[in-house]
């Protein structure tokens, strides 16, 4: 079974730099964020102007303790650490936020196809004995993913979704 899950989340072994993100208290390493855990997700979000991205990362952030139990885990987005911060306060969000922000990160990862262009997804990576690091899976998220209940929720509906979209408040 876990080849198969394997296959569907796009394992990867990619050798991948140490990069430096921008946080509100300060710089912080790719290397610094897998820390002792040794492998680290990532999630690219959009940033607090997608709608759908913050429906993700709602999810997610409930998961938030069982995911911290296997892997570090962090929000990245392109917002500024100060905004970052208010919108995740204003979320409830329980993740470490990086910015990516003047990094080729996103770009280098797939998640910024053109400048200015942000995908939402998840890669996770790994970082060997001998310090180098790895991303060994990754997944670009998109509506009726299995990264969001909501959408497999609202498939036993008989009219499905019916047009509806996520929203910040309801």
């Amino acid at each position: 079974m876990s080849e198969n899950i394997e296959q569907q989340c796009g394992t990867l072994r990619e050798l991948v730099s140490d990069y430096t993100f921008k946080t509100i208290d300060g710089e912080v390493s790719l290397s610094n964020l897998i820390g002792e855990k040794g492998d680290l997700f990532v999630i690219h979000n959009m940033g607090r102007g997608c709608v759908y991205c913050t429906m993700w990362a709602d999810g997610l952030n409930g998961m938030l303790p069982h995911l911290e139990d296997r892997a570090a885990v962090v929000l990245a987005s392109p917002d500024d650490p100060q905004t970052q911060q208010e919108f995740a306060q204003s979320r409830q969000w329980k993740f470490r936020m990086i910015s990516t922000q003047g990094s080729g990160f996103s770009k280098d990862m797939g998640f910024e196809p053109k400048p200015g262009e942000h995908w939402p997804g998840v890669s996770a990576f790994h970082q060997n004995e001998d310090g180098s690091i790895i991303r060994s899976g990754k997944a670009v998220f998109g509506p009726g993913d299995e990264y969001s209940a909501a959408w497999h929720m609202f498939a036993l509906l008989r009219d499905g979704a019916n047009g509806w979209e996520p929203k910040y408040t309801y």
